[in-house]
């Protein structure tokens, strides 16, 4: 079905839109894939907060202009669906666990960082920590050093009140 000229500008912008707020893009072959696999990835997606969307090439390319993703301009071709995401790792992850189930699924692209990886990327760019668990990592590494001093500084009173408890039991039982 042919899109108007202003429905095609509207779906450019809104798509350009989404690629300015995200950090990754992760482009996939969805050839073979039945209507319901397709209900479910997306229902993944929207779970995840991946922005998932089956547009024309054309539109795509017009889209990712002037963003980090403009290196994806020439790797768009063929039927492609393109996953967007704020969380780095996100639609990189999204597409791996979704393709150990669904071999029809090929990704094609990662795009990070305004960097061009082609599928042999996924692995590396999947395995990246969620905003979350970064944030964890950085506070326990940032919280260690405070923990270990303050064992320190109570290590010789802890000692001395065993010391005086253990004297105790012992003329107590003697």
């Amino acid at each position: 079905m042919a899109l108007a000229f202003a429905d095609k500008k509207v779906i450019v912008a809104e798509l350009a839109e989404i690629a300015s707020r995200s950090t990754t893009a992760v482009t996939a072959e969805y050839r073979g894939l039945t209507v319901s696999e397709m209900t479910s990835l997306r229902k993944n997606a929207r779970d995840t907060g991946v922005h998932l969307q089956v547009v024309r090439n054309t539109l795509a390319r017009r889209a990712v202009e002037g963003t980090e993703f403009e290196c994806l301009r020439d790797a768009l071709s063929g039927p492609l669906m393109i996953a967007f995401s704020e969380d780095p790792s996100a639609p990189a992850r999204l597409m791996r666990d979704f393709a150990k189930d669904h071999q029809q699924l090929a990704v094609r692209n990662v795009s990070i960082g305004g960097e061009l990886m082609d599928h042999t990327g996924l692995a590396a760019v999947a395995t990246l920590p969620t905003r979350d668990e970064a944030i964890a990592k950085l506070m326990g590494t940032m919280k260690a050093p405070i923990t270990k001093l303050v064992q320190t500084l109570v290590a010789p009173h802890t000692k001395l009140v065993r010391t005086v408890v253990a004297i105790r039991d012992q003329k107590e039982a003697g």
